[in-house]
């Protein structure tokens, strides 16, 4: 089959954003639950007064700090995240992962319905344009928006920068796989895009949601101001193993301030043949992930001998893997070297069923600091079990991503499982304030570590480290795949 690349390069003019091309139709009919709303509208001294209440080993100083980092190359990023309790009943927000092109403004009510821009004008605000106002040293041309998945938030940040600049945005699909891009990169890392007539146009800065390895089609050093730069994906954007490691050196850092990021127990630079023995040091219940994919693709939840037999029949692209511990319920989550973590879950539904969901946590880090952006969960498929069998799919009940890809080559998505932070859904979730408060701390925590990690991989110079990436990342596949 022939494979569709997105939709032909458009030039999005200002003054033509609409509210229902950018928003999934049951999020423009759903109220923001007041809950959220009163989360999204705290001033950072209450969150800070809060968090340092309910934490008294954290000083309002260290967290205040925190919260007014400036980040460099990470500015805008979402982390997935567990609600997950022991057996004692100690509640926590748990990192999975973090991502560097985040969705979620299509998935997240207005939080002022006579803003009907929503998130998107807040981002754009917030990040996008203080930056352009500090880079100077920019080469003439437009703006783009280049997009590999998600068309819907693509274009609504297309319309937005449209509108804010006064000016028209080129929106161009860059698709991995593309024998003919639109988008191109010339003398020595200037960005062009290719309208529909077939000419080229130089472009002075552009909105990045290019997420399947952006590294092969984007040059780690590029003249053109890219938003994220493809760093934030190779030092934990995009890159499950080196999120890892910047988590452990920023909780070394942390570990004075009685804060820590919290993520499963996680064996890192595993090769395939030693994937059977580190799941059974996890007592057979694990997590295999492949640390470059995203969209819930490459990861594995092993729960019996048929799960590990099945993904090891699997073809694998990299040589190395991770191996995490499994949050699953009570009675078969792994017990690791923190104890044992499972699932809150969902309020039981009607039939008494309770769901695994994730929580997804946006935010933006600009001259005001950190703040939440857009927020939404996602529901597994089936509920989950409290026995664990030989035959079960454990997938079906720990699995929340919500994307697929199509034969064509394109992305969907699946809705059905998709909960808002509105009066029907939000309810449903079991979290409260304080859980809200404890995940927007977590998230930017993550954040910082992997901007700090990217700091360090380019150096004071702005050139990317290539020895000191591979000492931490020595897989050779990754990197015949990065762009120079």
């Amino acid at each position: 089959m022939q494979k569709k690349f997105g939709y032909p390069t458009s030039l999005v003019m200002p003054g033509s954003y609409e509210i229902e091309d950018h928003f999934y139709i049951k999020v423009l009919n759903a109220q923001l639950h007041a809950m959220v709303g009163y989360f999204m509208n705290l001033e950072a001294s209450r969150i800070i007064n809060r968090y340092c209440h309910l934490n008294p080993q954290v000083t309002e100083e260290a967290l205040h700090d925190i919260l007014q980092y400036q980040p460099k190359y990470l500015r805008w990023a979402g982390a997935d995240l567990f609600h997950v309790t022991t057996e004692r009943g100690h509640r926590k927000m748990l990192v999975v992962e973090t991502n560097s092109s985040p969705s979620g403004q299509k998935s997240m009510p207005l939080l002022d319905e006579s803003r009907e821009m929503g998130g998107y004008e807040q981002l754009l605000r917030r990040t996008f344009i203080p930056l352009l106002k500090q880079k100077r040293r920019l080469p003439d041309g437009g703006f783009a928006v280049i997009y590999d998945k998600n068309y819907m938030e693509a274009s609504g940040y297309a319309a937005v920068l449209a509108e804010l600049l006064k000016e028209p945005v080129y929106l161009a699909g860059f698709y991995e796989g593309d024998d003919d891009p639109p988008v191109r990169f010339v003398r020595g890392g200037v960005m062009e895009v290719r309208d529909a007539k077939g000419d080229w146009h130089p472009i002075r800065a552009a909105y990045r949601y290019v997420t399947q390895r952006p590294w092969n089609r984007i040059p780690v050093e590029t003249k053109t101001l890219v938003f994220n730069p493809i760093i934030a994906c190779l030092a934990g954007g995009r890159n499950k193993l080196i999120a890892a490691k910047a988590y452990e050196l920023y909780n070394a850092e942390l570990a004075g301030m009685g804060l820590k990021i919290n993520t499963p127990e996680t064996i890192l630079d595993v090769f395939f043949d030693e994937i059977p023995l580190w799941v059974q040091r996890f007592g057979g219940h694990a997590v295999v992930k492949n640390p470059y994919s995203n969209a819930g693709q490459g990861i594995y939840t092993i729960t019996n001998e048929g799960e590990l037999e099945a993904f090891m029949s699997t073809e694998q692209r990299y040589q190395k893997f991770i191996v995490q511990s499994l949050i699953g319920n009570s009675q078969w989550s792994t017990t690791g070297s923190d104890g044992k973590f499972y699932h809150v879950g969902t309020v039981p539904s009607k039939r008494n069923n309770i769901y695994v969901a994730d929580i997804r946590m946006m935010v933006s880090g600009g001259p005001e600091g950190f703040k939440p952006v857009a927020i939404y969960a996602r529901r597994a498929a089936n509920p989950l079990e409290s026995r664990i069998t030989d035959t079960s799919r454990s997938w079906e009940m720990l699995g929340t991503n919500l994307s697929f890809r199509k034969e064509d080559g394109t992305w969907g998505s699946d809705i059905t499982r998709l909960k808002l932070m509105d009066r029907k859904d939000f309810n449903m979730l079991g979290i409260s304030l304080d859980n809200l408060i404890d995940g927007f701390i977590q998230t930017v925590l993550a954040v910082i570590a992997i901007d700090k990690m990217a700091i360090n991989l380019m150096g004071a110079k702005g050139k990317f480290k290539k020895k000191l990436f591979y000492s931490l990342n020595s897989d050779e596949q990754l990197l015949e795949e990065i762009l120079l």
